[in-house]
């Protein structure tokens, strides 16, 4: 039952809040500012079993949270989307703005570019699915929230329950052909805002390939990498490939499976398992009045599959150019280096 103590055999340093019937859960006990080594394998495998990590009042700062994701691997940075003369907000450039401010510090409009990139960002999906190499942990932290009640919760959906509760008949079509999912961030872009995106043609640049079925290194599990960034599955025509896809979105994104989660503090902290459960970001009343200042880093995928069948290949930045131009392109850039 979501909301109970837990206190398993693994974990020693830390208390484990179950906060979901299958997955999430909150932590309880971690010193972000002098974490032991037995106390980070402890929250990794955590993670391993939830997929999901809340940390409350965690009192980080923005060097604290670089420092404690590097020890959970290489982190991506945000230096090949620094385009145009633009600069950061703060000093590192392990660190994405997931936020609503601009670099003036002021809220963003509803109906800017960079609001209307931020739409794919409300789909569920896996950060860096698109990438080369994607991503394993993303560790997301308050900076600045909005008041109470008026929106901006962070929601998760478990695609490891999602596989064991599949119709076994697909189950048994998903393993034997061995789907390949093509994703790209230009997908998610023009769902999320199809009529300021009507002109961008998703296939303009070039796709990266993930296994649809995989096994999750961690737990052993079985799960679908799945996610808004998925274009087609390759080797299926049209059309058969968006129903398939919209039957496993719609499957795994069932409320049985799904997770909302508040944020309550600044410095709240939020980690998940991009290799496990799918997110989304949930809009409010708090878009164009209050500011949402939350950061992000990245840890890149290091198991068998990270690089999915895209060995070889360079990570590319995001060629906003493609998607929209001159100052339009630039307002945006912010969320570029968010979505990466």
């Amino acid at each position: 039952m979501p909301g109970l103590f837990t206190q398993d055999a693994p974990f020693k340093t830390v208390t484990i809040k179950e906060v979901h019937p299958t997955f999430g859960a909150e932590i309880l006990g971690a010193d972000f500012h002098n974490m032991s080594d037995e106390q980070l394998k402890e929250i990794k495998a955590a993670m391993a079993k939830y997929g999901v990590l809340v940390f409350r009042n965690t009192g980080m700062n923005d060097d604290e949270h670089v420092a404690f994701s590097s020890k959970l691997g290489e982190l991506d940075n945000v230096k090949r989307y620094l385009t145009g003369g633009r600069k950061l907000r703060y000093k590192h450039v392990e660190l994405f703005d997931a936020g609503n401010v601009d670099e003036e510090g002021n809220v963003i409009h509803p109906d800017s570019p960079r609001s209307h990139y931020n739409k794919g960002n409300a789909l569920f999906h896996v950060d860096s699915s698109f990438n080369p190499r994607r991503a394993s942990w993303s560790l997301l932290r308050a900076i600045e929230l909005p008041p109470p009640g008026t929106g901006g919760e962070t929601e998760f959906a478990d695609s490891r329950t999602a596989w064991d509760e599949l119709d076994e008949d697909l189950k048994k079509e998903l393993v034997e052909r061995d789907y390949t999912g093509a994703h790209t961030l230009l997908h998610s872009r023009k769902m999320g805002s199809p009529e300021f995106f009507k002109d961008l043609d998703p296939t303009s640049q070039p796709m990266t390939l993930h296994k649809l079925v995989q096994t999750h290194v961690p737990s052993g599990r079985t799960n679908l990498y799945i996610a808004a960034h998925c274009h087609h599955l390759e080797g299926l025509p049209k059309d058969e490939s968006d129903k398939l896809l919209k039957r496993l979105m719609d499957h795994v994104t069932q409320p049985k499976y799904v997770l909302n989660m508040d944020w309550l503090n600044p410095t709240d902290m939020i980690a998940w398992d991009n290799t496990c459960v799918l997110h989304r970001a949930t809009g409010g009343s708090f878009e164009g009045r209050y500011i949402r200042d939350v950061r992000r880093t990245t840890v890149h995928d290091d198991s068998p599959t990270a690089w999915g069948l895209n060995q070889g290949q360079k990570a590319q930045g995001f060629n906003l150019q493609k998607v929209m131009s001159g100052t339009q392109a630039e307002e945006a850039a912010p969320a570029v280096k968010a979505s990466a």
